[in-house]
């Protein structure tokens, strides 16, 4: 078992932290009193769900056949040569 202050603690957290993957106990003391041990988290990777798809097939709107239409002359000049922000409808 390795023991640290807390000040010690602090600078190598972490050197102390893959110390502690690798199995060693390690104890932080606080005001010379044991306060914490580190211990690695244990692997709790949960297995992935299988995708389904269409899942969320309700949240999905329709695009209309127009959607893919070419663009008017004056859509395709605001478009090219437009400003990059609109101005607002009050001014």
């Amino acid at each position: 078992m390795a023991v640290f202050s807390v000040q010690t603690a602090k600078a190598d957290l972490d050197q102390l932290i893959a110390r502690a993957e690798a199995g060693e106990e390690i104890v932080i003391l606080r005001a010379d009193r044991p306060a914490v041990r580190l211990t690695p988290v244990a692997n709790t990777d949960h297995p992935k769900l299988p995708r389904q798809p269409g899942r969320l097939a309700h949240l999905r709107g329709t695009i209309p056949d127009s959607f893919f239409d070419p663009l008017s002359e004056e859509e395709l000049k605001l478009w090219e040569d437009g400003p990059i922000f609109p101005p607002d409808k009050d001014d």
